[in-house]
C-alpha cells in the first residue's frame, strides 16, 4: 500500500502546505492531491507543487469536469505530465448539481455519461490516433449545433501526449464504481472502511468485465481519503472527523437524492444516517455532528494516541496487502502524523 497526502483546496484565504508537502516527499510518500470547490482550483496549486518537488507525484482530487472542457482538460494534463517528468495524475469528477448549475451555470445532466464521454475524449486526445471526432449525449466534436459556424474541423493535439498519463476518477455509488473501473485507472472514494471491500467488488468487477483486456485490481488503485488526527484526547481528535461526515452525510444533496448518505447507509450506519440528514437539514448542525457515531468515525479515520493509529493502519495494510487499498491519502497538517504513517507502511 502507498501513502499520498491531501493538499485539498484552500479556504478563504489561499495557501499550499509546501513544507508539509516536501517533508511528505523526503519520507517516502508517493503522491499528494488538490481539489476544488467554488474558490481556489484544483490546477494552478497542482503546477505550484510540481514545481517545487522533484519525485512525488501531484494529482487533482478532483478537477470538476463540467466546469471544462474535455479537450481544455487533456491540454491542462499534457502540459503538466510533460513539464514534470510524467509525475502528473488526472483526478475528475462530475461534482455535484448544487456547485454545477449553482456555480458553473451549466445543466449537471447525465453524470456517468459524462464521465465515460470525457475521458474517452481526453484518452484520443493525448493518444493522437487521429484526428478528434466525439458525437455523444454531452459532447459533440466538431460542434454542429444549430448557431455553429460550420468552420469546425477535427484536430489533433500539437503536442504530443503520453497515453500513460494516469485517470481517476471519484465514486462511491455502484454505479461510479461501475463506470470507473470501466473506464479509468484508479478511484477515490471519499472515505472508506478498509474491511468492507465487499462494498465495491461487485460493482468493480462488472466493470472490469466491460472494460475487457483482462482488467482487474492489478491495473486499477483505489486510492481511498483517510482523515489522520493525532492526539492523546480520542474524542476530541474525532470532531473534526464527524463535523465532515455529518456535512456530507446530512448536507451534501436533498433529501433522498444524497450519494454520501446513501453509502452510509450501505456501510450499516442507516438510522444515524436517517438522524443526522434531519438534524442537518433543520438546520441543527452541531446535533448532526453529535450524532455521528464514534464507530463510524474509527471505520473511516486514524485518530487519537500514537500507539492506537498504529494499531488501525495493520488493517488498511491488510486491506493493501489484497489490493483493497492501493494507496492510502492521509488528510492531516500534522508533520507527526505523516511519519508515525510513514514508519508503519513505508
Amino acid at each position: 500500500m502507498k501513502l499520498g497526502i491531501i493538499a485539498g483546496y484552500s479556504p478563504a484565504t489561499m495557501s499550499v502546505p509546501i513544507d508539509l508537502i516536501r517533508e511528505a516527499e523526503s519520507i517516502g510518500y508517493e503522491s499528494v492531491w488538490t481539489a476544488e470547490a467554488y474558490g481556489s482550483d484544483a490546477v494552478s496549486p497542482a503546477a505550484w507543487i510540481l514545481a517545487q518537488t522533484s519525485k512525488i507525484r501531484v494529482g487533482t482530487a478532483i478537477m470538476q469536469m463540467p466546469g471544462r472542457t474535455p479537450a481544455m482538460t487533456a491540454m491542462t494534463a499534457m502540459t503538466l505530465y510533460a513539464l514534470s517528468g510524467g509525475r502528473f495524475i488526472l483526478g475528475l469528477g462530475p461534482s455535484g448539481p448544487q456547485v454545477v448549475e449553482g456555480w458553473h451555470g451549466v445543466a449537471y445532466g447525465r453524470p456517468l455519461t459524462r464521465t465515460k464521454e470525457y475521458v474517452s475524449i481526453v484518452r484520443k486526445i493525448v493518444e493522437r490516433r487521429s484526428p478528434l471526432v466525439h458525437d455523444g449525449f454531452h459532447y459533440q466534436i466538431p460542434y454542429r449545433g444549430p448557431d455553429a459556424t460550420g468552420l469546425g474541423k477535427p484536430l489533433k493535439s500539437i503536442l504530443h501526449g503520453d497515453p500513460r498519463l494516469r485517470i481517476f476518477t471519484a465514486s462511491i455509488s455502484p454505479a461510479g464504481m461501475r463506470c470507473a473501473a470501466e473506464v479509468a485507472d484508479g478511484v477515490f472514494p471519499v472515505w472508506m472502511d478498509p474491511e468492507r471491500f465487499d462494498l465495491f467488488e461487485s460493482a468493480l468487477g462488472e466493470g472490469f468485465a466491460k472494460a475487457g483486456g483482462g482488467k482487474s485490481l492489478a491495473d486499477f488503485e483505489i486510492a481511498p481519503f483517510c482523515t489522520v488526527a493525532l492526539g492523546d484526547d480520542v474524542e476530541k481528535c474525532r470532531l473534526p472527523v464527524k463535523a465532515h461526515l455529518a456535512l456530507y452525510i446530512g448536507g451534501m444533496g436533498a433529501r433522498g437524492a444524497n450519494f454520501y448518505n446513501d453509502y452510509a447507509r450501505r456501510m450499516g450506519f442507516e438510522d444515524a444516517a436517517v438522524k443526522i440528514q434531519d438534524l442537518y437539514l433543520d438546520g441543527k448542525k452541531s446535533e448532526a455532528i453529535a450524532a455521528v457515531p464514534d464507530a463510524l468515525v474509527d471505520r473511516v479515520a486514524l485518530v487519537g494516541p500514537a500507539d492506537r493509529i498504529r494499531d488501525r493502519l495493520e488493517v488498511w495494510k491488510e486491506a493493501g496487502r489484497k489490493r483493497h487499498v492501493g494507496a492510502l491519502l492521509a488528510g492531516t497538517g500534522d508533520i507527526r502524523a505523516l511519519r508515525i504513517l510513514a514508519e508503519a507502511v513505508l
